[in-house]
């Protein structure tokens, strides 16, 4: 990938650029997102589908999140609310300062994926990592095959991107959208029911295939098996372990498994290379 797409600070890799936030939407009831610009208006940094920035709030402290979309002047993450950081960014306001600092982390395997069919498969605000690499189909359609999306929430409200849902994608040429939720509400007309047993209802087909997964732990550990199940292998399986992705940069050890660093080497692996690691204790 080119120069653009690296983390390039020449002093200090960890020193953050001080950013604005520009504009803030609410996704759902815990759900934000922020789109944020430099000081002089411009794109903090220029990232793939897949990576990520570390985002810090002063006094607070700091995580890393996916970027989950991105203009000419600006980039956005979308943030559920789940600890004292995310608290404290739901109560900001547009103007807000912040650190950032990225990309970080390989991307997904954008090239590898041309002439394929694509499934993309994500599970509440897992669907972030995700949507970026959709979007970039979108904007290059012609150099993939058949799509289907598939995306699970907890109920109607907790949906994220709606407009993207049920809106864009729906529209994009040869592909399918499907959206289910574990619990209906009134006035939802959907699917109702868990996202490994939806997928097995739609019966999906390996050949030609890969699948980009990413989702709650307990939803990926019962989606590869539906998968499995239905004759896809590991290596056509693509998540993302960011959940591991710690310092950024490799130096902390905190994120490595066996002799993978995710913060380098991953978070995007296939299933085949997860495999090869060394069981946790």
């Amino acid at each position: 990938m080119g120069d653009d797409h690296v983390c390039t600070y020449d002093k200090n890799p960890l020193l953050p650029q001080v950013c604005k936030c520009i504009y803030i939407e609410q996704e759902t009831p815990d759900v934000k997102t922020f789109r944020f610009q430099t000081l002089d208006d411009k794109k903090p940094f220029t990232p793939l589908p897949g990576q990520l920035g570390m985002l810090s709030l002063l006094g607070t402290g700091e995580a890393m999140f996916s970027i989950t979309s991105q203009g000419e002047d600006y980039i956005e993450i979308s943030i559920k609310k789940c600890g004292l950081l995310t608290e404290a960014l739901h109560e900001a306001e547009v103007g807000q300062l912040v650190g950032l600092r990225g990309p970080y982390g390989n991307h997904f395997p954008l090239k590898e994926a041309e002439g394929l069919d694509l499934l993309f498969v994500g599970g509440g605000i897992a669907l972030a990592p995700l949507r970026p690499f959709i979007n970039y189909v979108k904007a290059n359609r012609e150099k993939f095959k058949h799509v289907d999306i598939l995306y699970g929430s907890r109920s109607p409200e907790d949906l994220v991107f709606k407009r993207e849902l049920f809106e864009a994608w729906p529209t994009m040429p040869d592909t399918n959208m499907h959206v289910t939720v574990d619990r209906g509400a009134p006035g939802y007309e959907g699917n109702v029911g868990f996202v490994p047993s939806y997928m097995e209802e739609l019966a999906f087909t390996p050949e030609g295939k890969m699948v980009i997964l990413c989702g709650p732990p307990i939803m990926i550990k019962f989606c590869l098996q539906a998968l499995f199940r239905m004759g896809f292998s590991k290596e056509q399986v693509i998540t993302t372990l960011e959940m591991r992705m710690k310092c950024g940069i490799g130096k902390c050890g905190r994120c490595n498994i066996g002799s993978k660093y995710v913060c380098v080497d991953g978070p995007v692996f296939s299933m085949a290379e997860i495999d090869e690691l060394p069981d946790e204790k």
